[in-house]
């Protein structure tokens, strides 16, 4: 529905039912207490008399950190019933952006979209307030703006000269960094703003853009041709109750003339229309274009200043949408009225939501990301290296993808150390056992892998094992040391295999002298994953009588990890993708107490013999005879 009694009138929305809080998301009622309860500094009640000169922030808010790959957008959509003449209260939208400039650095906000209708009628008097509550932003937050239909006499975007363009014309924006520019009539404009560690591409488009409008667009899209871009305007798509939002008449004007044929729109949002709702649709390269109407006036206290987060998190793949009143939040909770508690956030399904993006698929076809090219052995070779071992023409004789790897196939050891691994069929293992792959961690030296087929019922498996001579099955460690691998699970991860080892020393504990431990005939330190899926690293010390045991949480499937097993000399301490995992002991562990028997990769024996095999992928594998910082891990972290 909109308030234009020229137009469609859509069907009214129904009150969503609350749901429980998301977990992760940002709690907003004690942070707003007091981020709201000073005013801004350097905020004024000047009326600007329908100029739109930005002020010079008196003070900057917090700083924003473009590199981090969490970083928010703040929407704001229809909020003319703040602005209409005499009934004007400008209060909510001020307290809004109070909230944005003070909770910038916090909540890492890059911008501020607004979607039009700013004003119910756009004359002097109330763009002239609107004008004075934008002030609150200059200087301090970016944010680009559009007219609505509210908001000027009429006509599209060659309307000519009106109080809106006065003051919020392309001049206002002449010192703000993000702003790249505006068409010749000056209702449309873009900013590029650098957020998640790139460049990212705001397109605000008038209510109405012409013919002339549309291809000023079309020419921004061209000359950013490798930015992910979001569209905003005024009018583009409309809800039914259940939220399922379709174009309108100009929606689909624009879709066809300028979203559906460039790839790099990926969200459009829009107002004008209430009920908010949402759908997804598929342009002209095949990706999702994810389309977006949001619009409050009709609630309480013409929407009573609400604001959308769009929390984009590009490590997680996902933007986190929330939506809430900072004006209403701010008040003392026994002072709220019944109407203002309703107002203070909304969590239905068009207002509280996730939206699950692979950002580097989805703009991989306007801005491939170039894959990292293969290091050679000498780049990741350490002085205190002493094995390293890769399934590349460097370390193995290559195969063709999926080829087995014959018994007898060596894996040199690459320090030059002598401690070459040779390949062998456990169990029930045949040719398929142990496969060549050129799947690989992004961030991997070698871009190559073993595909292993380990499992039970019966036991299989194959592994690679150093010759009885080799220096490392009788080296101790006692200096320290850093165990490295990267490892895939697959996905669908089937079958038991509970227990299976990633790596190991073969020999019994009880003939090291170990008393401590599950058993005597278990090995004297092997890299396991248990029946949960948690990754298990027990080591019998050489210095002590202990076996302190490393657990981390359930391992993800279907994704390439780095671990790596660092020991100080004094205790260890295990890392996952470069993260510490919570249960490392801090029980002292000095050293490895290896027997001279071989070290192995892909199993782990129990009384000298074998059972399963690892099931999954195996990529680089180095052992340091020392202590690395995540800075010095193969894929380097921090």
């Amino acid at each position: 529905m909109t308030d234009d009694h020229l137009r469609t009138v859509r069907p009214e929305s129904t009150q969503q039912p609350r749901q429980p809080d998301a977990p992760g998301r940002l709690r907003r009622r004690s942070l707003l207490q007091s981020a709201l309860a000073a005013p801004a500094v350097g905020v004024t009640a000047t009326m600007l008399g329908g100029t739109g000169a930005p002020a010079t922030a008196a003070a900057a808010s917090g700083p924003f950190d473009p590199a981090s790959p969490r970083f928010a957008l703040a929407v704001m959509p229809d909020t003319q019933y703040l602005f209409d003449e005499d009934s004007s209260d400008p209060e909510p939208l001020k307290a809004a952006f109070r909230y944005l400039n003070q909770q910038r650095a916090d909540a890492n906000i890059a911008f501020m979209t607004h979607l039009g209708d700013i004003t119910e009628h756009g004359t002097a008097h109330e763009i002239a307030l609107a004008s004075d509550a934008f002030r609150t932003l200059d200087g301090r937050l970016p944010y680009s703006v559009l007219a609505g239909n509210h908001d000027i006499r009429g006509g599209d975007d060659q309307r000519g000269d009106s109080d809106y363009l006065r003051a919020f014309g392309p001049q206002r924006f002449a010192t703000t960094p993000t702003f790249g520019g505006a068409s010749p009539d000056g209702y449309n404009s873009f900013h590029v703003l650098r957020a998640g560690g790139r460049d990212w591409l705001v397109l605000a488009l008038d209510w109405r853009a012409s013919d002339q409008g549309l291809a000023w667009a079309q020419g921004v899209l061209d000359d950013h041709r490798t930015l992910p871009t979001i569209l905003t305007t005024h009018d583009l798509a409309w809800a039914d109750n259940a939220g399922q939002a379709q174009f309108s008449a100009h929606g689909q004007r624009l879709w066809t003339r300028l979203i559906r044929d460039n790839d790099q729109i990926f969200l459009t949002l829009n107002g004008h229309y209430w009920p908010p709702g949402r759908t997804t649709l598929t342009n002209a390269a095949g990706n999702p274009v994810h389309v977006h109407l949001a619009n409050y006036q009709d609630r309480y206290y013409g929407g009573a200043g609400m604001i959308r987060l769009y929390h984009f998190d590009l490590a997680r793949d996902v933007i986190d949408v929330e939506t809430f009143s900072p004006w209403v939040l701010a008040r003392d909770p026994a002072n709220r009225t019944p109407l203002a508690a309703e107002t203070i956030e909304l969590t239905g399904p068009v207002d509280r939501f996730s939206v699950e993006i692979d950002f580097a698929a989805r703009f991989s076809g306007f801005a491939p990301v170039p894959p990292p090219a293969p290091r050679p052995p000498v780049a990741v070779l350490l002085h205190a290296t002493v094995g390293y071992w890769r399934f590349d023409s460097h370390g193995l004789a290559v195969a063709g993808d999926g080829e087995p790897v014959p018994d007898g196939a060596v894996a040199r050891d690459l320090t030059g150390n002598g401690n070459d691994l040779t390949v062998a069929r456990i169990g029930s293992g045949v040719s398929d056992t142990l496969t060549y792959s050129l799947d690989h961690h992004p961030g991997q030296p070698a871009h190559a892998s073993l595909r292993f087929d380990g499992g039970k019922g019966p036991d299989r498996g194959a592994i690679l094992r150093a010759g009885p001579n080799a220096p490392i099955n009788a080296m101790t460690f006692r200096s320290g040391y850093t165990i490295e691998a990267f490892v895939k699970l697959p996905d669908p991860y089937q079958g038991d295999h509970a227990w299976m080892g990633i790596m190991s020393w073969e020999g019994r504990s009880g003939d090291a002298g170990k008393t401590t431990g599950w058993s005597p005939l278990e090995c004297t330190c092997s890299l396991n994953i248990s029946s949960e899926r948690f990754l298990q690293y027990v080591v019998y010390a050489d210095q002590q009588d202990a076996d302190p045991t490393s657990w981390s949480h359930a391992l993800p499937t279907g994704r390439w990890l780095h671990l790596a097993v660092v020991n100080d000399s004094q205790r260890t301490i295990v890392y996952v993708d470069g993260s510490k995992i919570a249960r490392n002991p801090t029980q002292p562990s000095t050293g490895i107490a290896t027997l001279g028997l071989p070290f192995v990769i892909g199993a782990t024996s129990f009384d000298l013999r074998y059972g399963q095999g690892f099931y999954g992928w195996i990529g680089d594998v180095r052992i340091t005879a020392k202590a690395l910082r995540p800075t010095q891990f193969l894929h380097p972290y921090g």
